[in-house]
């Protein structure tokens, strides 16, 4: 009988084992997947950049410093390592676009520009994509840092290496609040 109580035992520590370290490995590659995804979009928007920064040139010829600015974030931005370095970066960028945006303002004509519209338009929704692969990341992120903090699995889960992931998070200046002018 003493047998059979710890037979069973053993076999319900093993389906847990099991069943802990499939469930951790299943977060660790959601949360992988969910990184690749950020890269595709920022890839698709640091394709557009370059288009975007030789329309904006054809009209605004003597705006090459802030042409100097963007190619530099981007270059930044794509060679960027970590989450922490690829977030700061991507702000930078993202800031420099703005700016970009913003000189536009000045040249009716470019405003009109189909192809600035266009790509506009494109950048815009990749900035929407790129904003839904975060969330998504950070929720497949988060629901494995809980899973390798909390009781029971966290027992198991640093010997069978796994550890926390960072979240993508926002810099200080996207956190501010914005003033609205009328």
């Amino acid at each position: 009988m003493f047998g059979f109580i710890l037979f069973a035992i053993i076999v319900v520590v093993g389906i847990w084992l099991v069943s802990a370290y499939n469930g951790l490995v299943k977060l660790r590659m959601r949360s992988k997947e969910a990184w690749s995804d950020i890269d595709v979009q920022l890839k698709r928007r640091y394709d557009l950049i370059p288009n975007l920064v030789q329309t904006v040139k054809g009209y605004a010829t003597h705006e090459k410093e802030l042409f100097e600015k963007v190619t530099q974030a981007r270059a930044s931005a794509m060679n960027a390592q970590g989450v922490d370095n690829k977030a700061k970066a991507e702000n930078m960028l993202s800031d420099t676009l703005k700016s970009l945006f913003a000189v536009s303002e000045n040249y009716p004509d470019l405003k009109a520009s189909v192809n600035f519209l266009q790509l506009q338009t494109e950048l815009t929704d990749t900035e929407d994509k790129i904003q839904a692969s975060r969330r998504f990341y950070n929720t497949n992120v988060r629901d494995l840092n809980i899973q390798v903090q909390t009781f029971p699995t966290n027992l198991i889960a640093k010997q069978l290496g796994f550890s926390e992931m960072e979240l993508f998070q926002a810099q200080s200046p996207e956190r501010e609040n914005i003033n609205v002018k009328f």
